[in-house]
């Protein structure tokens, strides 16, 4: 396998870490393009990436114990080389010991994101996109709004702060403190997230609550001491971890929303409950939980999803990948075998932009792979685009696919 040239290197670093223009990209492409050996140098990384999930992406990278792991596999050309023909491998340079660990982080965020990635694109000239405006559009935030118990409404986003009696918020997360749990009358907050925004709280009993875009969450000021512990998820979609029954007098915990209510006892579970799709997802993740619904109820275990179909009131179990479903609070979106119209619900929301899809064939195209939320709407279409679009406009903040 022949080295990469320190420029071409260079681009693939920038293109890993989200520091790529049109130009550089338009260059890698055209480079991956003219010839099958460049294809399998860059492949050879996604392809280690995939033997050795064990370098995780959210985790900081050692270099050199990286390193040492991929030249360990391309010293063996027979575990990598899918014809069973030797490769002879030529040393790397010092120099290219770190960029490639660099590359090897970044690249299952971007190349590899669809099926068939930058190394499968399907023609060697990349038209440019039909790109109007993009400065309206950028990834989402922190950012919620907290409505108070007498209706007044605070933003909370990223340099403000606000505090009650009883809540802080350094405008990316709010705290609640444990307060007067003598109290028999419940009083209520909302916290609604945006498209484009996502938030952190703590309730009062400890429970932790991530919330995603396009997400609304019900909750007491403060829990009675003694009785149990509920919230209402409005909408949207939260991920709970929630504090035991035994730290708060054996109280149980139900998180209510319009279909179902889920019983908990200490536990860490996702709820997907958008207002806009015809199911509601309950993953688990540790502990145990009962689902109600229509009467009926079923106990999950961990790794099981109950979907619930809100118009028959009709629910399936299945055993999922926990990571891949709850990899939205940790900064990447995970897809596995997901059509492109659901992946451009969850780009939509995170986003805030509208989705045409012109060829409606593109729909229901699958891809697997793994999105950072830090990446541009540009490099995201630009994958897109070198996959499966013929091209994309983009005007304001709508986005149509053709």
């Amino acid at each position: 396998m022949k080295d990469i040239n320190t420029h071409i290197l260079r681009l693939i670093i920038s293109y890993a870490s989200n520091d790529i223009n049109e130009a550089e990209f338009n260059e890698l492409s055209q480079w991956l393009s003219e010839d099958s050996n460049n294809k399998q140098l860059f492949s050879e990384y996604l392809f280690l990436y995939k033997k050795t999930r064990r370098i995780s992406l959210l985790n900081t990278l050692d270099n050199d114990k990286a390193w040492d792991t991929i030249v360990s596999k391309l010293e063996n050309p027979l575990e990598n080389n899918t014809s069973g023909k030797d490769r002879k491998i030529r040393s790397i340079r010092p120099w290219h010991k770190y960029a490639a660990a660099a590359v090897l982080v970044g690249v299952l965020g971007t190349a590899y994101f669809f099926k068939d990635s930058l190394l499968n694109s399907r023609t060697n000239h990349i038209e440019p996109p039909g790109i109007v405006d993009t400065n309206l559009i950028e990834p989402g935030t922190d950012k919620a709004t907290l409505t108070l118990a007498n209706g007044e409404q605070v933003p909370l986003e990223k340099g403000t702060s606000f505090q009650t009696s009883n809540a802080n918020s350094n405008g990316e997360q709010i705290v609640y403190e444990a307060g007067d749990r003598k109290t028999k009358e419940l009083v209520y907050n909302y916290l609604t997230i945006p498209r484009g925004g996502q938030f952190y709280i703590m309730l009062s009993d400890g429970t932790k609550v991530w919330l995603n875009s396009e997400s609304q969450l019900k909750y007491p000021v403060s829990f009675v001491d003694g009785k149990t512990r509920q919230v209402e998820l409005v909408y949207g979609e939260a991920y709970f971890d929630v504090s035991s029954s035994t730290e708060n007098n054996g109280s149980k915990f139900i998180v209510l929303n319009k279909s179902q209510e889920v019983e908990v006892l200490g536990t860490e579970f996702n709820i997907k409950a958008y207002k806009d799709e015809a199911s509601i997802y309950t993953t688990l993740v540790e502990g145990k939980v009962k689902v109600g619904y229509d009467g009926k109820s079923q106990n999950l275990t961990p790794s099981l999803q109950l979907s619930l179909d809100i118009i028959s009131n009709s629910a399936s179990v299945a055993k999922v990948d926990v990571k891949s479903v709850i990899s939205w609070k940790d900064g990447v979106f995970s897809f596995v075998e997901m059509p492109l119209k659901d992946i451009m619900k969850v780009i939509s929301r995170w986003y805030d932009v509208d989705v045409i899809f012109e060829n409606k064939a593109l729909e229901t195209v699958q891809f697997v792979g793994t999105l950072n939320k830090s990446r541009s709407i540009h490099e995201v279409l630009a994958i897109m685009k070198s996959t499966s679009l013929n091209n994309y406009e983009i005007n304001g903040k709508t986005i149509t696919l053709r």
